[in-house]
């Protein structure tokens, strides 16, 4: 049976001759270094709250005792917050600095009439309302004339394949297909139509103005016949269509056609027109 070793007493050295230190308890080293790294956590802590009691945006220089901004502070931004009633970003308020077009008409979409400010001076201010109510201007009837445009002058209505467009005047021959008899209404004695040398007269079809030879029947009556309303400008008058109410001749690209009307300045001037001595 193995003999049992006695162990050491504590107080007798090691084999090395080295024994622990029972005077000082274990650990006190870290516990120090613990208490050190609390105290300045502490004190980081303290520091950062003063420094964001501070005003945002201003710090003062204890050298100079200058106020400076943030971006000399180093790094202390302030985070402001948006006005209530400030504007939306984008908004476009420039009123009425867009240029006015007229709308397509049917079975023409895209197509738009690009109109020079007319030369003449509009006689009052136009009303919203289209312009049916108004009366009538005289026209004197069985006279020869031609019939210009209020923002093209120096353009007539000129009858060309059988259509009615907007032309200047290019020789005898044109000038001739330029100049119509104002007659009293076919259909309207108040009103008006429009006669060629021909014998033919001027109607709208599919909302196209053209000249056509009279068939005598109640409808080509009525798409031949005119009534004069006041313009807003000077001298000139706007021509309604019997058998449309509201509709009114215009050009759009240089073609004589029957629109609806638009309170606008630009369907305005080109539904408006000066009906002046033949040009035949």
């Amino acid at each position: 049976m193995p003999r049992e070793k006695s162990r050491p007493p504590q107080e007798e050295p090691w084999e090395s001759g080295w024994a622990p230190d029972t005077s000082r308890a274990p650990g006190t080293r870290r516990l120090w270094l613990a208490g050190a790294l609390a105290v300045a956590t502490v004190a980081a802590c303290v520091t950062a709250i003063a420094l964001n009691d501070e005003p945002a945006g201003e710090a003062t220089d204890t050298r100079g005792g200058k106020t400076l901004s943030d971006d000399e502070t180093g790094g202390l931004i302030s985070f402001a917050t948006p006005s209530a009633d400030a504007s939306p970003s984008g908004s476009d308020e420039k009123g009425g600095m867009r240029p006015e077009t007229a709308s397509p008409s049917a079975g023409e979409t895209g197509e738009r009439s690009a109109s020079p400010r007319p030369q003449g001076s509009p006689s009052a201010h136009t009303s919203a309302s289209a312009p049916g109510g108004k009366p009538s201007p005289t026209v004197p009837a069985s006279a020869d004339r031609s019939v210009s445009s209020v923002n093209y002058p120096d353009r007539y209505w000129h009858i060309g394949g059988g259509l009615v467009r907007l032309d200047p005047v290019r020789g005898s021959e044109s000038r001739q297909d330029s100049t119509f008899t104002v007659v009293k209404g076919l259909a309207d004695s108040a009103c008006y139509s429009f006669a060629t040398a021909d014998g033919t007269y001027l109607r709208h079809r599919d909302f196209v103005l053209r000249s056509e030879r009279s068939d005598g029947s109640p409808l080509f009556r009525q798409d031949a016949t005119f009534c004069a309303r006041s313009s807003p400008y000077s001298g000139a008058v706007m021509l309604e269509s019997v058998n449309y109410p509201g509709r009114f001749l215009r050009h759009q690209n240089f073609r004589i056609r029957l629109d609806a009307y638009q309170d606008s300045d630009l369907f305005r001037m080109d539904a408006s027109f000066f009906l002046v001595a033949g040009l035949d």
